[in-house]
């Protein structure tokens, strides 16, 4: 690294990548930029290099964007639509975010828009706490706890922005309290009505009929999302280890951007083997499953059979469900489906069937001395 003079001896030395450069003194690495004519240097408090090429270029985005956000102000008010569109911008340039996320967010934000007429051009000062706990408690009237939720962390990113750039001293929308989401009822068919759905389905008689049922089978013995149930192929059947490898969509991946393993049940290999045979000549890179929904196919069995609807990601649970009552420990379960979490949200969501596997086993258990076997008569 070339020594940047500053009278004598040298303080500062070059390092081969732009805005980072140390202290000699002290080893430490400084980031050293000009955002918009501002000069910028400040410590990235490390004495690694690699470390400090990670917090250099966090910094220098930090910057970019609290600079952006300024001249915004520095134009004139700063009304929430401004906000929004620099939102928005951040939003379309994260490479962290998934496309679906992406997509999410923004549909978030038309329901903001939507449910507080001519927020856009309001200054952003003029928003107050009681205007956001107002247009809370207006939208929790009519939309789900989960909506308000997400559509109020919506609000609070936004109007962070004008904290940000100084222009407000607290988030007005931080007063939001979040509401809690009841816990869905699962109301899912019983082992003599699941059969019976397929072969309603089965006997509709249409074009994709047959498909749709091998849909629900698919979803239901491997507990994959719709997304990627749609998008496994026959190369990722494994049918010697006995196990699928779920990637789903190219763009949008899995739910947590991983990989994972997912072991046939014996109904899944039987399943798979079956139409293995019946479509032997297609290509490893072939779907498996032909068509990627099955929802109305769902919608009329459901109705024909007097049963409550279900879902695509009703069968998920389906899975999980057959998979505990079989004695599958919970964060086992949790693994196969996905889940990042160690199995928290998996018990939650079915802790109350451990439950009852618990207090099923717990009958096995006797402290009483064993009554010998009676001798055989000679």
């Amino acid at each position: 690294m070339n020594a940047i003079e500053s009278g004598s001896p040298a303080v500062w030395q070059k390092t081969p990548f732009a805005n980072l450069v140390r202290y000699v003194s002290s080893g430490k690495f400084f980031a050293r930029l000009q955002v918009r004519g501002k000069l910028i240097r400040r410590s990235l408090k490390t004495e690694s290099m690699t470390v400090a090429k990670l917090r250099l270029a966090d910094l220098e985005k930090d910057e970019r964007q609290r600079s952006e956000v300024q001249d915004a102000v520095a134009s004139g008010n700063l009304r929430f639509g401004d906000a929004l569109a620099i939102f928005r911008n951040r939003l379309k340039n994260d490479a962290s975010h998934k496309p679906r996320t992406k997509e999410f967010r923004e549909e978030r934000i038309a329901a903001l828009l939507n449910s507080w007429p001519g927020v856009e051009n309001i200054d952003v000062r003029k928003i107050s706490k009681q205007d956001c706990l107002s247009w809370a408690a207006g939208y929790a009237a009519k939309r789900s706890p989960q909506s308000v939720n997400t559509c109020a962390s919506t609000l609070r990113m936004i109007l962070e922005l004008s904290v940000e750039a100084g222009t407000l001293y607290d988030n007005p929308a931080r007063f939001i309290k979040k509401l809690r989401v009841r816990q869905k009822e699962l109301r899912l068919p019983d082992h003599d009505q699941f059969p019976e759905m397929l072969k309603t389905i089965e006997q509709v008689n249409r074009r994709f009929s047959k498909d749709c049922a091998n849909m629900v089978r698919f979803l239901t013995f491997g507990g994959f999302r719709k997304g990627e149930a749609a998008m496994i192929t026959w190369a990722d059947c494994d049918f010697l280890k006995k196990e699928i490898v779920v990637r789903g969509d190219p763009q949008t991946g899995t739910k947590n951007w991983t990989i994972r393993r997912v072991p046939m049940i014996p109904d899944m290999l039987e399943l798979l083997m079956r139409l293995r045979k019946e479509r032997a000549d297609e290509p490893g890179n072939q779907n498996v499953m032909p068509v990627r929904e099955c929802q109305g196919a769902l919608n009329s069995a459901c109705e024909k059979l007097g049963i409550a609807r279900i879902t695509h990601h009703d069968l998920r649970h389906l899975f999980a469900t057959r998979c505990i009552e079989s004695g599958v420990d919970i964060p086992t379960v949790s693994r196969w489906l996905g889940h990042k979490d160690g199995g928290a949200l998996a018990m939650k969501v079915y802790g109350h069937l451990r439950d009852q596997h618990s207090v099923a086993m717990a009958q096995k258990v006797t402290f009483k001395q064993a009554v010998p076997p009676k001798a055989k008569a000679s």
